[in-house]
């Protein structure tokens, strides 16, 4: 499983996994910052070091570092991210933002992927066909079974359904209950695990249907023309997607369930909300593949899952503890460089695989070497695409944001 990917305020923040910090004025959070770079270095090391080295992976325990990483991002993500648009209460503002933090550094990793294809080939997860185009348009990739043309963009899907979501609960004033929601999508992703032995469809005709509605219901977001309506229609086709036409349609559920436990978690920090819902959603995250058809995957396997699982919710409640101290920069800095990090790395770590052929059989030291040299490259250039792409692009957000209107005052309880 590869690993799917928090800029703030003094009271809030905007951020997501890798995908979602959006750069807002004042200080920024640094543990979530924190937890951001945790997350880059733990996805980081599940795609380099068993190709690449694999002595130095934590084999001596059931952790798999991919799934580590994603699951402190979707904390991070559903923590943060509804906090932001109800702080700011204007759906418009939201989606503008979200689409310059984004989409830009996105369709440079895509351009450039395609522009070395003729020496280094588009991996073989990627449909050759037509609906992968629209597949990458909406982002939908994983819930609409096509791989993306890096392998990590798979998680951009669920942040996306989380987004539609976030944006219909706001619109029909149900913000508030993030622990229900939680646990609803736990039960789901259960139910669908003991039930649901695949996808319901091949995911080619879905990605077309959901592109025209995705489209569509954005201008509408955007414009303010008919918003109910779209952010209905997106919503109900974000969370169908997710649980019926993904690759693993359970795991999608439990992502959403993982989300919205952070959502919650956010809530009863504020004092807005119970904890209990927060351990009831975790305790049916844990135990859906213990139930569920498609668990044939190392990742899921009982002792793996539930110990990664707890991992990275200790990870998160660790972060919340220490939030008053001091943080190590280097942790916050590579929670600045994280979405860059998050794209990029995997093309490099590829590319330099491709040259030097499979590693696994070389002495220790000389995989070391390249191991370094990969890092290096990657963290030069995760910092020269935020601070050329990324930085720049999330400016012309905010301003085009700010010219959107005025921002309705909006109650986060």
């Amino acid at each position: 499983m590869s690993a799917a990917p928090a800029d703030a305020s003094a009271t809030t923040a905007s951020s997501v996994s890798p995908a979602a910090g959006t750069a807002a004025p004042g200080a920024r959070l640094a543990w979530l910052d924190a937890l951001r770079g945790i997350g880059a270095v733990a996805v980081v090391a599940e795609h380099s070091l068993p190709w690449m080295m694999p002595v130095a992976y934590p084999r001596f325990l059931p952790l798999h570092l991919g799934l580590y990483g994603v699951m402190v991002f979707f904390l991070v993500s559903g923590y943060i991210i509804p906090a932001s648009l109800e702080r700011h209460g204007d759906v418009r503002r939201f989606w503008i933002g979200r689409f310059f933090r984004l989409y830009p550094l996105y369709l440079v990793v895509i351009t450039v992927v395609l522009a070395v294809s003729w020496w280094m080939p588009i991996r073989e997860g990627v449909r050759r066909e037509w609906s992968t185009v629209p597949a990458h348009v909406t982002m939908l990739l994983d819930t609409v079974q096509h791989g993306g043309l890096v392998d990590t963009m798979w998680t951009l899907s669920y942040e996306m359904v989380f987004y539609l979501l976030v944006t219909l609960l706001f619109l029909v004033g149900a913000h508030r209950r993030s622990g229900h929601l939680a646990i609803l999508f736990g039960v789901a992703s259960l139910v669908v695990g003991l039930v649901v032995t695949g996808a319901v469809t091949d995911g080619g005709w879905a990605s077309y249907v959901s592109c025209v509605i995705f489209v569509v219901g954005m201008a509408c977001l955007i414009t303010g023309r008919f918003r109910m309506a779209a952010a209905c229609a997106l919503g109900v086709m974000g969370a169908a997607l997710a649980l019926f036409t993904s690759f693993v349609p359970w795991l999608g559920g439990t992502i959403l369930a993982v989300m919205f436990t952070g959502t919650a978690i956010h809530r009863w920090q504020h004092g807005r909300g119970p904890l209990w819902p927060v351990l009831a959603a975790g305790a049916l995250v844990g135990a859906v593949p213990l139930f569920a058809h498609q668990t044939g995957w190392r990742w899921v396997q009982p002792d793996m899952w539930l110990f990664t699982l707890a991992l990275a919710g200790l990870t998160f409640a660790a972060g919340m503890l220490l939030r008053e101290r001091r943080i190590p920069a280097v942790l916050t800095w590579l929670g600045l460089v994280s979405y860059s990090l998050y794209l990029v790395h995997h093309p490099i770590l590829r590319a330099v695989t491709y040259i030097t052929g499979d590693l696994r059989s070389w002495p220790v030291h000389h995989q070391a070497i390249i191991v370094g040299v990969a890092v290096a490259l990657i963290l030069v250039t995760s910092w020269l695409t935020y601070r050329y792409i990324e930085r720049p692009m999330q400016a012309v957000g905010r301003r085009l944001a700010a010219r959107a209107g005025p921002r309705p005052a909006v109650s986060v309880s």
